[in-house]
């Protein structure tokens, strides 16, 4: 098994100078409009845009650079949307889906006054292609075989030793390898953790996205935990963010449920990143959101998808490609305006943070019966 190696480190990133293998512009057409994007972004002022190289992997003699955005003031405390994809390289449509929404900002920030006046106020941050060696691989690990959902220091409540789905540590040749205990988080996952840290952790009002697929046949839009069944001490919140998207766009397709409804899992980046969040911002507000596109869907309406991995996550007819990359463009310009806009889901009296959790308990955690959020 040939490891991923690291060259050099963050800083800044010009696209003019870099230049992808041949190799690599055949098998991984995303990271080629991926650099086409961030010369453009570089290229309108109002967007207020800043490409960074958060690290450099080498593999099997290429180059992949893991690329980040940043658009808006550089205030850090501003409050901030973020969107993440590609976190498994096997999951293509995730990264195609912030792409698309990437693409769409860009234009709108080049001549619409709103979005221009919400760049101005607010911050945006993106990782689009977490995981390029796993992509180009065709692997839903990384270059070492190491499940990046599975990588983080955080060990699940109650979770069976035989239930490798939650992440195992036996071998990295079975799925959902944990990575050795003693060993550090990934390149991958260590570089989305101090990025989190630096453009989210300082702000009071944050919500972020990352786009996976693979799981049940309708949309979910999932938050924490996945390391345990006990509700979310975020409920109130969540159920309050719930209620704004039900009301204002009320035909959306989205299932909103604490991942833990469905499965649970070790090594969740998400529980590590809100963990600590809540440590340094206690009164601060940070919802991070996972996108769980339901790929068997796209199998049920196309069966021979079910004879290829990419195929079991990914659609693949054209029109059902473009219905997917235009659908989401809503709910991302929602949440960006919740971030400028949070007092009907941050701003709540103590009255009403009672009665949504209340409502939220009912509606996920059994009537109650689960253990109460932690203060």
């Amino acid at each position: 098994m040939e490891s991923n190696t690291v060259h050099g480190g963050a800083g800044a990133f010009d696209p003019r100078h870099f230049t992808l293998g041949r190799p690599v512009l055949r098998g991984l057409p995303e990271l080629r409009e991926l650099l086409i994007l961030a010369d453009h972004a570089l290229r309108i002022p109002a967007a207020q845009a800043r490409v960074e190289e958060l690290a450099r992997l080498e593999h099997g003699g290429e180059s992949f650079p893991l690329l980040a955005f940043r658009f808006g003031p550089d205030d850090p405390g501003l409050p901030v949307f973020a969107l993440f994809g590609g976190v498994h390289g096997l999951e293509r449509i995730g990264t195609q889906v912030v792409l698309a929404y990437l693409r769409t900002l860009l234009e709108m920030a080049r001549w619409d006054r709103a979005t221009q006046d919400m760049l101005a106020t607010t911050r945006l941050v993106m990782v689009p292609l977490l995981n390029p060696v796993g992509m180009y691989l065709r692997f839903r690990a990384n270059g070492n075989r190491v499940d990046l959902m599975r990588n983080a220091p955080v060990e699940a409540e109650g979770l069976a030793a035989w239930h490798w789905f939650g992440g195992q540590r036996l071998t990295p040749r079975l799925p959902w390898y944990r990575g050795a205990a003693d060993a550090p988080m990934e390149t991958e996952a260590r570089a989305l953790c101090d990025f989190v840290r630096r453009e989210i952790f300082p702000a009071r009002t944050a919500l972020s996205i990352d786009v996976h697929s693979g799981y049940g046949k309708v949309d979910r839009l999932w938050f924490p935990y996945a390391k345990t069944r006990a509700a979310f001490p975020g409920l109130p919140e969540a159920v309050a963010l719930k209620h704004l998207l039900d009301r204002s766009h009320p035909n959306h397709v989205y299932h909103v449920e604490p991942q833990s409804l469905h499965y649970l899992a070790h090594g969740d980046l998400w529980d590590y990143l809100y963990d600590g969040y809540r440590a340094i911002q206690p009164d601060g507000h940070y919802l991070p959101f996972t996108l769980e596109l339901g790929s068997w869907l796209w199998v049920k309406k196309n069966w021979v998808q079910a004879f290829s991995a990419l195929g079991v996550f990914n659609p693949r007819l054209p029109h059902r490609v473009r219905r997917t990359l235009r659908r989401h463009l809503f709910l991302f310009d929602l949440f960006h305006r919740a971030t400028r806009s949070p007092e009907p889901w941050a701003g709540l009296e103590p009255a009403e943070r009672g009665r949504l959790e209340a409502q939220g308990l009912r509606l996920w955690y059994g009537g109650g019966e689960r253990e109460r959020p932690a203060r």
